[in-house]
């Protein structure tokens, strides 16, 4: 009988998403990259999203005490033992430094960023201790959520260096083209310097035929193209 039992019936997923981060979350239009992948996923076997903006640290708190059905990102707390079932991820925050290709700045190993001026994300060097830490200290380093004059900052050369998401950094540099029509970003060298974990980015629901029918739906959407699609609808010119 199990084996012939079809997908979970059509639900309502109240699902937490953390409260703001273009292009990936846009509260106000209720979309972003990451919100729509979510939401198309879903919406293969019938699900409806009703998408919850909160604070990233009020996202655990939140499953824990029932109060969504599923959340985007465990914020480095296991789930499982409060009944939760992980997921594929539908999309993977890929943070590179960014320097201006005409300073031939080489990044290869910590080191290397010392007596660099640096602007990253609040929590940069909490998660990347061995590379940003030792400048925590420096006039020179600043961390700021503002990421959105990040590509003008470097392109102006009052940081060497950036620290952004892929996406991030290219989402803010297609705004700041359309504000600024004249505006022309320099050569760019972009600088890996760690591999992103898809484990870090799994969401994480209450009942799991659902979550079987978000990996499926999410499978659909690489297979058809549409994964791609909503990826360019944000960050293609």
């Amino acid at each position: 009988m199990l084996a012939l039992a079809g997908p979970a019936g059509a639900a309502t997923v109240s699902m937490a998403f953390g409260d703001n981060l273009p292009p990936f979350i846009l509260v106000r239009e209720d979309a972003g990259i990451e919100v729509e992948v979510v939401r198309e996923a879903l919406a293969y076997r019938g699900h409806v999203l009703r998408a919850r903006y909160l604070p990233m640290g009020r996202i655990p708190l939140t499953f824990k005490t029932g109060g969504v059905d599923a959340i985007m990102m465990d914020v480095g707390e296991d789930m499982t033992r409060y009944g939760g079932h992980y997921g594929a991820a539908p999309v993977i925050y890929d943070n590179v430094f960014y320097t201006l290709a005409g300073r031939k700045i080489q990044l290869r190993k910590p080191q290397d960023l010392r007596g660099r001026s640096v602007i990253a994300f609040v929590g940069a060097a909490a998660r990347y201790p061995n590379w940003l830490q030792p400048l925590v200290s420096s006039p020179d380093y600043v961390e700021n959520n503002h990421q959105e004059a990040q590509p003008q900052l470097l392109a102006l050369g009052r940081y060497e260096v950036v620290l952004s998401d892929r996406s991030i950094f290219q989402y803010y540099t297609r705004l700041l083209k359309q504000r600024q029509p004249g505006f022309v970003m320099p050569a760019l060298d972009e600088h890996s310097f760690i591999r992103a974990d898809p484990n870090d980015y799994r969401p994480v629901f209450r009942d799991a035929a659902i979550r079987d029918d978000f990996n499926a739906g999410l499978a659909q959407l690489h297979k058809s193209g549409r994964y791609r699609a909503i990826y360019d609808k944000y960050l293609k010119d």
